[in-house]
């Protein structure tokens, strides 16, 4: 295929993902992540411990051959812990050449939303919404969008990394 060919395909690649979202469920909140972050979703499996790392990493799962950590989302909120369910799923998603699952509690769907219809989050406090890049209008529902590259710091990464 040619160079100028590739581009093009990639430009439509990417422009069929603008404004489409996966959404999923935590502890009763819709959260939608850009599906340009997406490589799939899987069922739960044997997730290994690695010891000293932050308790919303819950260990490694080998995914084909290839070693991903898995973080709990639900932890990572400060949501209390609940034991995973039949619905309980893992989001694996790729953020700057790193793959890492997400245990949601269940997907819900892939869903477009306007760029018009996404809000900044409000300016109650910057802590807490550091995840959240905006909020999505969906009829009467809103769903939290969340910034894939800030789930995790330089810091955690390095530390995944290692």
């Amino acid at each position: 295929m040619s160079e100028a060919v590739r581009e093009d395909v990639d430009l439509l690649e990417e422009d069929s993902q603008k404004d489409k979202y996966l959404t999923f469920i935590v502890d009763e909140e819709c959260y939608g992540i850009e599906i340009r972050y997406v490589t799939e979703i899987i069922g739960l499996q044997k997730i290994t411990s690695v010891p000293e790392m932050p308790d919303f990493v819950r260990g490694i799962v080998n995914l084909r051959g290839k070693i991903i950590p898995v973080m709990d989302v639900r932890v990572r909120f400060k949501k209390p812990f609940r034991e995973y369910m039949e619905r309980t799923c893992i989001v694996v998603i790729d953020i700057n050449e790193l793959s890492i699952g997400l245990i949601v509690d269940s997907v819900a769907e892939v869903i477009s939303i306007p760029s018009s219809e996404v809000v900044a989050p409000p300016d109650l406090n910057q802590r807490s919404n550091r995840f959240v890049m905006g909020i999505g209008k969906v009829g009467n529902e809103v769903k939290l969008l969340l910034d894939c590259e800030k789930l995790l710091n330089d810091y955690e990464v390095d530390q995944l990394l290692t």
